[in-house]
């Protein structure tokens, strides 16, 4: 399972450089191979772990219906939970998804409107993959996802 740390600029009264310093300390401090760092002033999310791991954290704003088609499936926009609570959900769908791409190794080179959020895998699990909803500070979401064991990857 992956080492996950939530920091807080105020704590340190550190402001956006200071707190991605300390994130970028707290990677090279745990050890690990892999890492992966959110910001959303005031806070970081730093993950770290032996395996490939992706980490984000968003601050819940208004998303309007342009930006549900641009991130979303057709089933995740049909989804109950995107009409009851839709910034919410938005906001998590596109949370899990660049946590996911971080994880694949670089969230710009996939479309998030093709990519399925883990939000919709069952039990948080696809092939080698795992992902969980994190507790975020109010009014923000956090994803983890994580390379459980070895993929089988075709050889180059």
């Amino acid at each position: 399972m992956p080492a996950v740390t939530l920091l807080d600029a105020r704590t340190r009264g550190l402001d956006l450089p200071g707190l991605r310093e300390w994130a970028r300390s707290a990677s090279r401090e745990s050890g690990d191979p892999h890492a992966s760092r959110s910001y959303r002033y005031p806070y970081a999310l730093v993950a770290t772990h032996t395996r490939r791991v992706g980490v984000d954290l968003e601050r819940i704003e208004y998303c309007d219906t342009a930006f549900a088609e641009l991130i979303c499936t057709r089933e995740e926009r049909s989804d109950p939970a995107c009409r009851a609570d839709p910034d919410r959900y938005l906001t998590s769908v596109w949370s899990s998804k660049e946590a996911l791409s971080k994880a694949l190794g670089d969230a710009r080179r996939y479309e998030p409107a093709r990519l399925e959020s883990p939000r919709q895998w069952p039990r948080r699990s696809a092939g080698c993959w795992r992902a969980m909803e994190l507790g975020a500070p109010p009014g923000f979401v956090a994803w983890l996802c994580w390379e459980a064991h070895a993929s089988t990857r075709p050889a180059a």
